[in-house]
């Protein structure tokens, strides 16, 4: 990435690495905000652009490898994989569970809302 007079801005290892940080950052925000969001058009974009981010962190990482910037992480045994995965499906279940609970009302510590709900005190008419 060289200037106009022919000197580097900066080395284009230094560059990259700063563009695929950002792309990491970038997908780490996408995914907080489809998580957050209750709006399903919101969530879907978001996931959209999650997955497109990631697309072009992996390019980057694929190049940055061939060009040999960047090193590959050392293999995982599979055993660490399995073991990470029987741990996730765990916690999902729990989760599962923990929400299925909370959802019937079956709950021993089960308790009704002690606010009412609030009813809006404007009523928003569209013109056409």
């Amino acid at each position: 990435m060289n200037a106009q007079n022919g000197t580097a801005f900066m080395p284009d290892e230094d560059l990259l690495n700063t563009i695929l940080a950002d792309l990491k950052r970038t997908v780490k925000e996408y995914t907080t905000a489809a998580t957050e969001s209750n709006c399903p058009s919101v969530r879907q974009a978001f996931n959209e652009l999650t997955m497109d981010t990631l697309r072009l962190q992996g390019d980057l990482y694929t190049q940055m490898g061939q060009m040999n910037m960047y090193s590959a992480p050392a293999k995982a045994l599979r055993y660490d994989i399995d073991k990470q995965l029987q741990s996730a499906h765990q916690t999902q279940q729990k989760n599962q569970q923990f929400v299925q609970q909370k959802a019937s009302g079956t709950e021993q510590y089960a308790q009704a809302p002690n606010v009412p709900v609030h009813q809006p005190n404007v009523t928003t008419s569209y013109l056409m």
